[in-house]
């Protein structure tokens, strides 16, 4: 049996320029499927509150429902690496509630990492957590949890001032610890920058292809999305079949055949 994935795995398959795949998962059935398909790491996103939850952004998720979603990921998966997201608010405040936090759900999910959002601001936070034994995976460039902030889900990065901005949030939070950083909706020159100039792992998301990994959110993978963000490939159209063959039950309950 394949050993199970670590930080470790991670570090080393930078080092090996071995490009790694992470998808976002929300339950124990979706964790398996991916597994067998041969994906790496799998991220519990707060993504959930929009593609599964209902939710116009990832604001108004909590942290029980991400300990409900990550736990039901962690029993379905053998050996991806999984990763939960802190949700707004959870963190924030003080490097102590990020850890207070994050103790509750490794505690309570069995999980293997934590994600935030936030660039050199959270840089001590991100710190304080991985000198206490918490792995951590940053996010910067297109952040979701500042969407009422930024205005829109928009690339990052895209002019001069923004770009260096960005480009010193990954050395800042490389720095501090971080296992693994995000770069998300940012220009693709940008992203192989970072990726060249730091010693951590790049996932890219909308970033280009010279990230250390990729990831993508599990909907728009398989074409279940009514709106697929324009930096994603559809490799089915599950939305499509679901209702056409759901439609076909359908009519067949009402004909009683």
């Amino acid at each position: 049996m394949k050993k199970r994935m670590t930080a470790a795995t991670l570090r080393a398959a930078k080092t090996k320029q071995k490009t790694m795949v992470w998808l976002t998962a929300y339950d124990a059935g979706s964790a398996r499927i991916a597994e067998e398909s041969g994906v790496d790491v799998i991220l519990v996103g707060d993504s959930v509150g929009m593609v599964n939850l209902g939710y116009d952004s990832t604001i108004p998720v909590t942290v029980e429902d991400m300990v409900l979603h990550t736990s039901s990921v962690v029993r379905g998966r053998n050996k991806a690496w999984v990763v939960c997201d802190l949700p707004f608010g959870s963190y924030q405040t003080s490097k102590e509630q990020a850890f207070a936090t994050s103790s509750l759900i490794l505690q309570q999910t069995g999980c293997d990492a934590i994600k935030l959002e936030g660039g050199t601001h959270m840089a001590e936070t991100v710190r304080f957590l991985s000198e206490r034994g918490v792995a951590v995976v940053g996010h910067i460039g297109m952040t979701p949890q500042s969407v009422k902030n930024f205005g829109s889900f928009r690339t990052r990065g895209s002019n001069t001032a923004e770009a260096e901005s960005i480009y010193n949030d990954a050395l800042a939070i490389a720095q501090a610890g971080a296992v693994a950083l995000v770069l998300e909706c940012i220009p693709a020159d940008l992203a192989k920058r970072i990726t060249d100039n730091i010693g951590t792992p790049t996932v890219g998301i909308g970033a280009g292809k010279a990230c250390d990994a990729q990831v993508l959110v599990w909907h728009d993978v398989l074409g279940l999305s009514e709106n697929t963000p324009p930096f994603a490939k559809p490799y089915a159209n599950l939305r499509e079949q679901a209702v056409t063959a759901i439609s076909a039950w359908a009519d067949d309950v009402r004909d009683k055949t």
